[in-house]
């Protein structure tokens, strides 16, 4: 998780980063956001699940923290990106009058 905000207003990147790098350092990539100080909790989380599982698949190891957040937003996205993917149900024609 990469940093950002202000004093007593954190708000983090989920990112991919070379563990060379220092925490606020360059990045590979984004792959999500994580708000803390958002009221609605279920909003405070954004994820990228593909992009997540690629870089799980090359060998990207997830920090303790990040793990946390994984295991409880990651179906949600999973989920959202698998109705984005799917077609439109065809639409009913009207009966010819």
């Amino acid at each position: 998780m990469k940093m950002l905000g202000r004093k007593h207003r954190p708000f983090f990147r989920i990112v991919a980063i070379d563990s060379r790098q220092p925490r606020d350092g360059r990045i590979l990539e984004e792959l999500g956001t994580y708000d803390p100080m958002m009221k609605d909790k279920e909003n405070r989380v954004t994820l990228k699940p593909e992009r997540i599982k690629y870089w799980q698949s090359v060998g990207a190891k997830v920090s303790e923290k990040v793990t946390v957040l994984f295991n409880k937003y990651m179906k949600k996205f999973e989920e959202a990106a698998k109705q984005a993917d799917a077609p439109p149900p065809p639409a009913a024609e009207a009966p010819a009058s």
